[in-house]
């Protein structure tokens, strides 16, 4: 029976409830990628990994014309090519990985089970309870939503308006 592993991570500027931050992990999986190794260029562009999909084109054309120039038959392009990606497939959640932590994510955890159904639940059977209801807020963290007061008084001032208006057509509020 096959384990798959995954990886969790938290994106930098998470919602304060844990309900919200739960819904913005992500779960990366460890091991063999086929979609990686059969077409990496397509792979690393479907997950926005510019600057993996810049080295790859990098390294896929710097070995093809390399070798091509040491005389090389175009069978030994071939092959060194298919190694280079089923590397690349072998390596995929580890590009993922770098490419979240260069963002600023943070692995919080891993997760093993049969799939990644079962992986999502013993993670979050785990996890859910251990954490409070609301994070206390960062001050350095940019503010995402009006306080409440600032809210009602926003509202107080479009009513305000809304009134102005109906008034001057005869309706009244």
């Amino acid at each position: 029976m096959p384990v798959a592993t995954y990886t969790i991570h938290e994106p930098p500027h998470s919602p304060a409830d844990r309900i919200g931050r739960a819904e913005t992990l992500v779960f990366v999986k460890d091991g063999f990628s086929w979609g990686a190794a059969l077409v990496p260029p397509v792979w690393l562009a479907v997950r926005r990994e510019w600057v993996g999909l810049a080295a790859y084109l990098a390294a896929a054309l710097g070995l093809g014309y390399g070798l091509a120039a040491a005389g090389a038959h175009a069978d030994w392009v071939t092959l060194v090519i298919l190694v280079f990606n089923l590397i690349i497939g072998s390596e995929a959640g580890a590009l993922e990985r770098w490419s979240l932590a260069r963002g600023g994510w943070r692995e919080i955890g891993a997760a093993s089970g049969r799939n990644m159904d079962e992986c999502e639940r013993r993670f979050f059977d785990a996890w859910l309870p251990s954490q409070p209801a609301m994070l206390p807020r960062d001050p350095h963290a940019p503010a995402e939503r009006l306080s409440r007061s600032a809210a009602e008084a926003a509202w107080r001032r479009v009513l305000a308006r809304l009134r102005d208006w109906r008034n001057v057509f005869g309706a009244k509020l």
